[in-house]
């Protein structure tokens, strides 16, 4: 199949979350100036793009995710004037911007639903999805997905917190709005977009549908040509309901919607299908490999396109909840880039990953600032769980793991303040830092900046077949095979030590994370040990 190249398929792309990346006023809050202060950081780890969670207007119910004007900035983040200096910056390190582009819902606070809850017959009422009676479905942070509004008394649907009510993407007044906002964004020089629960703004509450909608695809498809689809730029969306075949509507060159998808068929593993993300289970590593190893076989070059991630700012650190973030922390943090950096698709590092930052010791209710975790906490404690079991789903899956700030060295507060920060510093800081990391020239930083530089300059990297190959369980292993060419990729994906064997024959060493073997024949893998050959 031919297929046109984009700049994005060779790309690493890097999560920041602002509230947590970098103060530069001492108010204890992440902010634009700080990011625009690290983009050298940044230039020398080698990524092409940053996905900026979001920094516009917000009442910060959920964190940025509950936006009153998107096309203005939040004081704690800065001013417009700093976010056009962060874009000009970013551009002359060869860095392109991602917005976050959140539009199945805004806040309450949105200018559109306050004129909406004014009266039945406002112009701005159907902006908004309002029903007379509630039906069944529930929010993703608890309790029904219906708000009673008492002054017109009908209910307003939020999929998420009350004060994040739905937008009715019905409404072509409301599409046209949402696209003008893009392109006042694309016009200011921005990378692209990555698209929030975007899989949701085709919902039909009435018959419960909320993902997947049957008009999801129409919106997409209007939304590419009404913005982005002339333009190079990437767009990536938040699916978490997607297959590989969803995953082809979405980003199949032909049906110009998206550039690829974040799925999370493989985050999913954490928990039993029917169960909540709270109720934690042992990784299934014939599982995981099965699946991960699906969206590279059934995902083929020119049919759609992947992306590829451990961690985001909605997921614990990978290293705490699957690797070992104890006494193989850097071991395993190497071996986990390494398996997903040779594969296809476009990789997302989140910050902090390429330290290797860790889950947080959370120990009590009170120092946790997350939304969905407080909803879960106050549910969980009415329905007679224990505090302590609660906390340990907390201390295991819940989304302030990732939202601790960056570490980037061993002075107070980890070199992220000068004040006080707005959620605690993981009490590792004074080891697992930035300025630890550059000096030790076997960090992960610098596994992970030879894996950047290596997929910039291989194509089988970005282009090549993928087969999983037969192991033990714990051993995950593949090869990419490209232009006559075979390259083999072993990890052990475990505390054990583990037999590998094949009559591959090696041609020549690529990387690893500790030694490579001479010889594929009958080797005894150490705990969390990964290499890369060429094999003939």
């Amino acid at each position: 199949m031919t297929f046109e190249k984009k700049w994005w398929q060779t790309a690493v792309a890097y999560q920041i979350y602002p509230r947590s990346y970098q103060d530069s006023n001492g108010d204890g809050i992440g902010d634009i100036k700080g990011i625009t202060s690290r983009l050298d950081y940044l230039k020398k780890l080698g990524i092409t793009a940053i996905w900026l969670s979001p920094v516009y207007t917000s009442p910060m119910d959920d964190n940025g995710y509950d936006i009153s004007d998107y096309e203005g900035i939040a004081s704690i983040f800065g001013d417009m004037a700093a976010m056009d200096e962060l874009l000009s910056e970013a551009d002359k390190r060869g860095i392109k911007l991602i917005m976050d582009l959140v539009v199945n819902h805004t806040s309450d606070e949105h200018a559109w639903f306050v004129e909406a809850k004014k009266s039945k017959d406002n112009p701005f009422r159907d902006y908004y999805i309002w029903r007379d009676q509630p039906n069944n479905l529930t929010s993703a942070f608890s309790g029904s997905a219906w708000q009673l509004d008492e002054a017109s008394g009908q209910y307003y649907l939020h999929l998420f917190s009350k004060k994040q009510p739905d937008l009715n993407w019905e409404n072509g007044k409301v599409r046209k709005a949402i696209y003008d906002m893009m392109n006042f964004w694309i016009d200011k020089g921005v990378g692209g977009f990555r698209m929030d629960v975007i899989d949701l703004i085709g919902k039909v509450p009435d018959q419960e549908i909320t993902g997947n909608g049957p008009k999801l695809h129409d919106y997409l498809h209007e939304m590419n040509q009404a913005t982005f689809g002339n333009k190079d730029l990437l767009t990536v969306g938040e699916t978490w309901g997607a297959t590989p075949e969803i995953a082809k509507l979405y980003s199949a060159p032909e049906r110009q919607e998206l550039s690829m998808i974040f799925q999370f068929e493989h985050i999913s593993l954490s928990h039993e299908p029917e169960n909540p993300k709270w109720d934690v289970i042992t990784l299934d590593k014939t599982k995981f490999k099965a699946v991960i190893s699906k969206w590279q076989t059934d995902l083929a070059v020119g049919e759609g396109w992947n992306s590829l991630f451990w961690n985001n700012h909605d997921l614990p650190r990978a290293i705490s909840i699957w690797g070992n973030d104890q006494g193989y922390r850097i071991k395993s943090a190497k071996s986990f880039a390494i398996l997903f950096h040779f594969m296809r698709g476009t990789p997302f590092i989140y910050q902090g990953e390429e330290i290797g930052m860790t889950n947080y010791p959370f120990e009590t209710i009170d120092q946790v600032k997350d939304i969905e975790s407080l909803n879960m906490y106050a549910e969980r404690i009415a329905q007679g769980y224990s505090p302590e079991d609660i906390m340990a789903s907390i201390r295991a899956v819940g989304r302030d793991n990732a939202r601790t700030p960056m570490q980037w060295d061993a002075t107070s507060s980890a070199g992220f303040t000068t004040g006080t920060p707005w959620l605690a510093v993981n009490h590792n800081y004074t080891e697992i830092n930035v300025a630890a990391a550059l000096e030790d020239p076997d960090s992960i930083f610098y596994t992970y900046q030879k894996l950047i530089a290596l997929r910039k300059q291989n194509d089988w990297i970005i282009y090549g077949d993928y087969q999983l190959l037969p192991t033990s369980e714990n051993i995950f292993a593949y090869l990419r095979k490209y232009k006559g060419k075979k390259y083999l990729v072993v990890v052990n994906f475990s505390d054990e030590y583990e037999q590998f064997n094949t009559h591959l024959v090696k041609a020549a060493d690529i990387m690893s994370n500790g030694s490579i073997p001479e010889s594929l024949l009958d080797i005894t893998l150490s705990p969390w040990d990964a290499f890369v050959v060429v094999v003939e």
